[in-house]
């Protein structure tokens, strides 16, 4: 039983009833939708309370009244970290009262009982109030109570200042909240960052020559200068020598052969060791630093499987799954088999102390400073195991990203990120042609996956040569690194191969040919080409441009021609606006007029504005609605900053 009489509904943004949280990005706005009512004609007011786990009290925000009792509202989150929301909402009497007065005197009626009643609303409010206040409300008392004054009285009942008096000082009487929901916030670079993979031991300038962390810490400025401030590597550990595979995935491995990062562990140690190759834990320490110092972070694989020699198959036997002959039973994805790896048994008796090893793990690294891990195979481990294990360092390091390498059904990858990821890969890697393209972008930005799924868009891995750019030309490499850059705030590149355009591929497969998963290669990293340069150009214009530093405000434009795609991108506060064309032809010139989009643009059709291509500089006045653009293969992209 209750005297509340409002009803909350549809609260927008909330993820399963509030069972997950939404995320945001220090400083972003979040902008609120619910629907408001209660019973009979009166007057309803709503408010977004929120705070951040580090305050106790709550602030508010008034929520606007849209028609068929939609409010809407918005708030800001400052601070790292949770913080929580809800919508409270009540009839506000004071302001129905002036309601009811206005329209009786609208309708010639006499309204001194009315204005004695209002005497309550105004006493209610007093002592809320400063000096001018309280003396303004004293007098309007006295004068609603005297009855000589009647025409003072209603013109004082009507007023604006009373009104706003009232607006700002509610009483709140009987008012209803909503479920308490939750956002997290996390620092600016899990909206925003430019990753770069390669592997560590082919840093070598030396062909045949192990690569070191020396020699990974001689290519940071290299890195640096091509605008990348995340560098991830593959897992860094020893590598096991049973059933190690050997060159294109052959199941024998031959002398010399140096099997793949991701069969962790062997009688040099584990998870929380350093492939000796590579270096000495100090180097590691050193390079983190060096990076630092550039603006990069070095980004470590956490890959939570094992090689058949890694110490906790002695140590643990009870985190592992064998076969009724006895057997261990090896990492399989059918027909895919993997020889080299086992997997935890995650149904074992002793799980709670597996969980607690893997906690161990991740807390060992971030003690070196680390503070991005890229996640293998998150997809193939518990959703609960996840949430309790990104919950639980978040308690101690709210810094650290979590990047999570699922290319698996929709579903579970939404369930990863509402679990606590923080980035996600996704199917950009397939997405080619422009209805593909529109469609999925629409998907990620448009529906409520834009409240907790952060797309990580990667043209290429090193598990995936996409059909598209085996043999492909330099033209198709940079509209794939276009697209990437400027649809996602969050971007990656497996480097070397791309930026050199290896693309051999294991016939009939998306796999690389002699695929650096199996063995050490040797780049020559003092070659400068086009496309290197073209990359270094559109980093520096995400870096410079907000508008390319968030992922969900895009637009996709009229044009009319299959082969290209335009889209508006703006920033939070509309005072950065990019119009970018990307052409999906590799071979031949197209062209066609492009519809800018002037009502989301709040621009009227005649006025002049200029737009200026960030990569070439060259600039254009537009006066009309469409507009005539042509591109070429030999530069396949505009990236237009538009003026005023």
């Amino acid at each position: 039983m209750t005297r509340e009489r409002i009803v909350i509904q549809n609260i927008e943004p909330q993820l399963d009833g509030g069972d997950f949280f939404i995320k945001r990005i220090v400083g972003e706005i979040i902008e609120i939708k619910a629907d408001v009512f209660g019973d009979g004609h009166d007057v309803i007011q709503a408010e977004i309370c929120f705070k951040s786990e580090k305050d106790s009290d709550w602030s508010t925000v008034r929520l606007t009244p849209h028609p068929n009792d939609v409010y809407t509202g918005a708030f800001y989150v400052e601070q790292q970290g949770f913080y929580e929301y809800k919508i409270k909402g009540w009839v506000d009497h004071a302001l129905n009262w002036q309601h009811g007065i206005e329209a009786k005197l609208k309708d010639g009626q006499h309204v001194k009982s009315e204005l004695l009643d209002g005497i309550q609303y105004l006493k209610a409010i007093t002592k809320q109030l400063d000096k001018e206040g309280k003396k303004y409300l004293k007098n309007a008392i006295e004068v609603f109570a005297d009855e000589s004054r009647y025409n003072e009285a209603i013109e004082l009942a009507v007023s604006g200042d009373l009104h706003e008096i009232f607006t700002d000082h509610p009483t709140r009487l009987f008012a209803k909240d909503s479920k308490v929901l939750r956002v997290y916030v996390d620092r600016k670079k899990a909206g925003f960052s430019t990753w770069y993979e390669f592997f560590p031991r082919s840093a070598s300038e030396e062909p045949g020559k192990h690569g070191t962390f020396k020699d990974c810490e001689r290519l940071l400025p290299r890195v640096a200068a091509m605008g990348f401030d995340t560098l991830y590597f593959p897992p860094i550990h020893p590598i096991g020598e049973v059933n190690r595979k050997g060159k294109n995935n052959a199941v024998t491995a031959q002398d010399g052969d140096t099997g793949v990062p991701w069969g962790i562990g062997s009688k040099l140690g584990g998870h929380k060791s350093i492939h000796p190759d590579l270096g000495k834990e100090k180097d590691f320490k050193r390079l983190v630093k060096e990076a630092n110092k550039l603006g990069i972070e070095i980004a470590m694989d956490l890959a939570f499987q094992a090689a058949p020699d890694h110490p906790y198959l002695k140590k643990h036997p009870k985190w592992f799954k064998k076969r009724p002959d006895g057997t261990m039973q090896y990492a399989e994805n059918p027909p895919k088999k993997y020889q080299d790896i086992v997997n935890f048994n995650w149904e074992s008796e002793d799980y709670q102390g597996l969980w607690d090893e893997l906690l161990s793990v991740a807390f060992h690294w971030i003690d070196f400073g680390v503070k991005i891990f890229r996640v293998d195979n998150p997809h193939t481990k518990p959703f609960y195991f996840w949430n309790w294990f990104i919950s639980e360092i978040k308690k101690k390091h709210p810094d650290v990203l979590f990047l999570a390498e699922a290319f698996s059904r929709p579903k579970i990858m939404q369930q990863l990120a509402k679990e606590g990821y923080t980035q996600s890969y996704t199917y950009f890697t397939w997405r080619t042609s422009k209805h593909e393209l529109t469609e999925y972008m629409t998907e990620l930005t448009q529906t409520n996956q834009k409240e907790y799924y952060r797309p990580n868009f990667w043209p290429n891995t090193p598990d995936i040569n996409p059909y598209h750019l085996q043999g492909a030309n330099e033209a198709q490499h940079l509209i794939r690194y276009a697209l990437a850059a400027t649809m996602s705030s969050n971007i990656g590149l497996y480097g070397p191969v791309f930026e050199f355009m290896v693309s051999d591929a294991v016939p009939g497969k998306e796999e690389y040919y002699n695929s650096e998963k199996y063995q050490i290669q040797h780049w020559d990293w003092n070659i400068d080409n086009k496309l290197i340069r073209l990359i270094t150009m559109i980093n520096r214009v995400r870096n410079e441009q907000p508008a390319l530093q968030q992922t969900t405000n895009i637009r996709f434009c009229d044009i009319g021609n299959e082969g290209l795609i335009a889209y508006y991108k703006w920033d939070q506060h509309m005072n950065n606006e990019l119009l970018i064309i990307v052409s999906l032809d590799p071979y031949y010139k197209q062209a066609a007029r492009v519809r800018l989009p002037y009502e989301l643009m709040q621009h009227n059709p005649g006025s002049h504005i200029r737009v200026e291509d960030l990569i070439t500089a060259n600039t254009y006045d537009w006066a009309e609605e469409w507009n005539y653009v042509e591109l070429h293969p030999t530069l396949p992209f505009h990236i237009f900053k538009i003026s005023r």
